[in-house]
């Protein structure tokens, strides 16, 4: 679960969250997050996953299914049915952690900085220690411990928003 995120998962949640947390790392991705809902007399679990190239239809695809057979073999989900929804990340996202930021270098995003306000800026590059960010043309580094969860900008007609993060259009 990304540290922005407003929902705190459940005992349920967690226990799928460790079933399934392998078959995503053995499909070289990262799992976001893992959220059960009641849906009429069925349950809804969505599984967001990630990774540097991006998810494709077909990646989604095939993580679902091994997702279920895992499901189904551990009987985490108990008697209910369920529907299982596997999706990546929104832009609606926000940026907590070090891989988020560096999967979204090339973006325009609004942080937090604490004691600065929000900052404004193209995200240049992320590593272990931080992000350096253009504001208004100039290079900014900040350190993870003073940024808040991060916003990327949708922007219309800018090249790197049309291509995506990786610029294959991922």
């Amino acid at each position: 679960m990304p540290a922005g995120s407003r929902h705190a998962p459940s005992d349920d949640e967690s226990r799928i969250a460790d079933v399934i947390r392998p078959v995503v790392a053995a499909a070289g991705m990262d799992l976001e997050s893992v959220r059960v809902t009641a849906a009429g007399r069925r349950r809804l679990l969505r599984v967001v996953v990630d990774s540097d190239r991006g998810v494709s239809l077909d990646d989604a695809a095939a993580v679902s299914r091994d997702l279920s057979a895992a499901l189904d073999s551990v009987a985490v989900m108990g008697d209910f049915p369920y529907t299982l929804e596997v999706s990546s990340p929104g832009v609606d996202r926000p940026l907590t952690d070090m891989r988020h930021w560096r999967r979204a270098v090339g973006r325009l995003v609004r942080v937090p900085v604490t004691d600065s306000g929000a900052v404004a800026g193209r995200i240049l590059s992320a590593d272990a220690d931080g992000v350096t960010l253009d504001v208004e043309g100039a290079r900014r580094r900040f350190d993870y411990g003073v940024l808040g969860a991060g916003a990327v900008q949708v922007e219309f007609g800018h090249p790197q928003a049309e291509l995506g993060a990786t610029g294959d259009g991922h």
